[in-house]
C-alpha cells in the first residue's frame, strides 16, 4: 500500500515537472492604424504561451491553439484550475505538451496598450476589428504561427472567435465561440452596455478623461450593471442566501470598482458598439461549435439567435448546456468541466481538416 502510494505520488511529480510552465512576452506593431484612422506608432500586444510549436514536413505549424479573454480580462485568466487546470495539463483536452498555446491580452486590456497606459482620451478608439487584426499580427508576424489547429474564446473573446472564422476563414482549422452571438448586440445586451457607458460619462468626477481622482460612482454604477448583466439568478441565491451574504456581494462590488481605471472600462465596452458578424457567417470555412448556457442573462436562449443564424454557418453546430448546479450563468463559459467533451468532440470532428 505504501509502496502504490509513493509510485502514485513519483507519477504525479514527474508529470508535474514535464508540463510546460507558462511564458510570457510581448511583441510590438509598429505604425498600427485602427479602422477610426488614428494611429499608434507603438501597439505593445502582451502574451503568454504554453508548450511550443510543432511543424509539418512544409514548415507549417499545425498545434496552435488560440485563446481570447471576454471584456476586461486578461489572457493570465485562463491559467485558473476552472479553465487551464481542466484543459492544459497532462492528458487534458489541450494538452501543453502536445499544443502550443497562446494567451493574448486584446487592445486595451491586461499589459497590452491600453488608456490609462498615460493617453487616456488620447488612445485610439479601437473596436473588435482591431482587435482581430492586432492579434493576427500578434500570431502570424510576431510568433511566427501560419496556422491554428483551433481558436476559441469566452465572451468578449467568444466573439472575438466569429469575426477570426470570416476574417481569416483559411487560418484554423477550428472555431469555438463560448457565451456569444453572431449578431450586432441590440436589446437588453445594449442596453446594459449604454448604462456602463453613461454611468461613468455622466459622473462629473469622470472630466471628459483628465480625471485627478477616479469617478467611484460612475464606477460603482457600471460594475453593478455588469454584474447584473452576467449573473445568474439561481446561481446568485445559492452563494448568498442570506442578506449578510448578500450584503458582503455588494460591497464587495464596490470595492472592485475602486480597482477599475474608467477610461479602461469605457473604451473596452464602446469597442463593441459595430460588432455584427451576421451578414457574412456563410464565409466562415472551419467547423464551428457555439457553445452557450441556458442560464446565460447576456445570451438568454429565449431570444433563438443561435438556433436561426447557426444554420447559415457551412460547418456550423451549437450546443446550449441545460442549466444546473455546474453553471454559472453567463461565467459559464469558463468552467471547463461543463463543456469540454464538447471540445474533444470538435478536435476529433477537425482533425482531417488538421491533416491535409
Amino acid at each position: 500500500m505504501v509502496r502504490s502510494l509513493l509510485v502514485l505520488l513519483l507519477s504525479v511529480a514527474a508529470r508535474a515537472q514535464t508540463a510546460p510552465q507558462p511564458v510570457e512576452g510581448a511583441w510590438v506593431a509598429r505604425d498600427f492604424t485602427f479602422k477610426s484612422g488614428e494611429k499608434l506608432p507603438e501597439l505593445r500586444l502582451h502574451y503568454i504561451t504554453l508548450g511550443a510549436p510543432a511543424r509539418d514536413a512544409a514548415g507549417h505549424v499545425r498545434n496552435a491553439v488560440l485563446v481570447l479573454h471576454g471584456t476586461g480580462g486578461s489572457g493570465r485568466a485562463f491559467l485558473n484550475p476552472q479553465f487551464g487546470g481542466e484543459l492544459f495539463g497532462p492528458g487534458q483536452p489541450l494538452d501543453a505538451t502536445r499544443y502550443f498555446i497562446i494567451l493574448p491580452d486584446a487592445i486595451g486590456h491586461g499589459q497590452s496598450s491600453k488608456p490609462s497606459d498615460g493617453l487616456r482620451t488620447k488612445f485610439p478608439h479601437y473596436d473588435y476589428d482591431d482587435m482581430v487584426r492586432a492579434d493576427y499580427l500578434l500570431i502570424h508576424d510576431g510568433l511566427k504561427v501560419d496556422h491554428l489547429r483551433l481558436a476559441m474564446g469566452t465572451s468578449m473573446g467568444g466573439m472575438h472567435t466569429w469575426v477570426w472564422g470570416e476574417t481569416y476563414p483559411d487560418f484554423m482549422d477550428a472555431l469555438m465561440p463560448l457565451a456569444s452571438a453572431p449578431v450586432a448586440i441590440a436589446g437588453r445586451n445594449r442596453m446594459f452596455r449604454a448604462m456602463i457607458i453613461q454611468a461613468i460619462r455622466d459622473d462629473p468626477d469622470w472630466k471628459n478623461g483628465e480625471y485627478a481622482k477616479p469617478p467611484l460612482n460612475g464606477l460603482i454604477a457600471a460594475q453593478y450593471a455588469l454584474w447584473m448583466m452576467t449573473s445568474s439568478p439561481l446561481q446568485l441565491h445559492q452563494a448568498n442566501p442570506t442578506r449578510e451574504q448578500a450584503d458582503a456581494a455588494v460591497e464587495a462590488l464596490r470595492q472592485r470598482a475602486a480597482r477599475a481605471d474608467a477610461n479602461d472600462v469605457l473604451y473596452a465596452f464602446e469597442s463593441s458598439t459595430d460588432y455584427n458578424p451576421a451578414p457574412r457567417l456563410e464565409t466562415i470555412q472551419a467547423p464551428l461549435f457555439a457553445i452557450n448556457s441556458a442560464d446565460d442573462e447576456v445570451n438568454p436562449p429565449e431570444l433563438g439567435i443561435l438556433e436561426r443564424e447557426i444554420q447559415r454557418v457551412p460547418h456550423g453546430s451549437y450546443i446550449l448546456i441545460p442549466t444546473s448546479g455546474e453553471t454559472r450563468g453567463h461565467g459559464t463559459h469558463s468552467r471547463a468541466v461543463v463543456w469540454k467533451n464538447y471540445l474533444l468532440e470538435l478536435l476529433r470532428q477537425s482533425e482531417p481538416r488538421a491533416a491535409r
